[in-house]
């Protein structure tokens, strides 16, 4: 799968919280996100920036996928 070479923090942020994840803060151009499931937490951090650098996209969606238990290609087709 390739890697959408467009995507910008919002979008990305749009995507995740129909997963469940909720902004916790921001600092600066970083905006941290955050879930729950159960006695697990799981935070991220997205750089606000037009578009997300290829592969700190990449590190995010494996971090992502890897905590929801998804697939990579799955993720990326939503975007």
């Amino acid at each position: 799968m390739k890697v959408p070479r467009d995507v910008n923090a919002s979008e990305l942020i749009k995507l995740l919280e129909r997963y469940g994840y909720t902004t916790v803060r921001q600092t600066g151009s970083h905006i941290r996100l955050s879930k729950k499931i159960g006695d697990k937490q799981h935070s991220i951090t997205i750089p606000n920036h037009k578009p997300i650098k290829i592969g700190t996209l990449q590190n995010i969606v494996k971090d992502i996928c890897s905590f929801n238990i998804m697939e990579i290609s799955e993720f990326y087709n939503q975007l």
